[in-house]
Order: structure tokens, then C-alpha cells, then sequence
């Protein structure tokens, strides 16, 4: 995904993750995220336009569950998820995994 794209300043914070899609379960890694989204490392199958169910492991050790769409892929690297509708409590876990990638 290029900068030009992105709306939101993104935050390198590796994260462990699954997600579920069109394709099955697959474990994975975040790489980074924003408030609209995320890069997602993973050599599984993700194919753009597809809606996944993502868990992200928090710091904390608790996963926190989003949905999302795929907005770009690169095979064999990982995927770039948008994140769709969230509640204010998921948007202020976001918030707060932000600042603490920035202060990592």
C-alpha cells in the first residue's frame, strides 16, 4: 500500500493475530496499524475486497476481535486490511495500541 493512500499516520507494532476469510483460519503477525487499518504479514491467502474476521493480541495478552476488508495484497508478504465499523471502545483500544507503538 502506498503512502499516498493511507488517511492515517500508521505505527510499526507487531502483533500477533488470526484471522478468518473466505480461505479458512490462518495465524498471523500485524505489522503495523492505524485507525483505519492495518498490515498484515502472512503468506496465507487474502484476496482484495474480501472481508475478514481479524483477532489481534493485545500487549495485555487479550485478543481484541475487528472485521475488515482487504485492500491490497501482496503474495507470499501480507495483506493491507481497512478496517470497517467500529465501536467507540474498539476505537479507543486502536488509539491506545497507537500510542503505545509510539512510545515503544
Amino acid at each position: 500500500m502506498t503512502d499516498e493512500r493511507r488517511r492515517e499516520d500508521r505505527v510499526r507494532l507487531p502483533l500477533e493475530a488470526r484471522y478468518e476469510g473466505m480461505s479458512g483460519k490462518f495465524n498471523a503477525r500485524v505489522y503495523d496499524i492505524s485507525a483505519g487499518g492495518c498490515y498484515i504479514e502472512s503468506v496465507s491467502p487474502a484476496t482484495a475486497g474480501e472481508v475478514l474476521r481479524l483477532e489481534i493480541q493485545l500487549p495485555s495478552e487479550r485478543w481484541m476481535v475487528l472485521r475488515g476488508e482487504v485492500v491490497h495484497h501482496e503474495p507470499g508478504m501480507g495483506f493491507a486490511l481497512r478496517f470497517g465499523e467500529q465501536s467507540e471502545s474498539e476505537r479507543d483500544v486502536i488509539a491506545e495500541l497507537i500510542e503505545y507503538g509510539r512510545g515503544r
